[in-house]
């Protein structure tokens, strides 16, 4: 069966950088405790300080879900709210 690949592509507002990224590593260790969860990495972007990637993959679809309703997940939208433009989010599914 395969997983669920996602691509979170998540970009501050100019001079937001840094307060994004601190709520952002916040979400590593209670996501990677998640069922479901094997991948979830958090990269920046080497030319734009005010962007952040995650790799995730998930065991399925529905789990992935779980994470998104999870309370640290609403947390985190609440202590960003109007410091990020809108997500860039893209489903993937491993070819090899």
């Amino acid at each position: 069966m395969a997983t669920l690949g996602l691509l979170a592509i998540i970009t501050a507002k100019e001079g937001k950088g840094a307060v994004v990224k601190e709520e952002l590593l916040k979400l590593i260790p209670p996501t990677r405790a998640e069922a479901g969860c094997l991948k979830y990495e958090l990269s920046a972007d080497n030319k734009n300080p005010d962007r952040f990637v995650f790799i995730e993959e998930w065991e399925t679809y529905d789990l992935w879900q779980d994470h998104m309703k999870s309370s640290h997940i609403a947390a985190h939208n609440k202590a960003v709210d109007g410091l990020t433009e809108p997500l860039q989010l893209f489903e993937l599914t491993l070819i090899k």
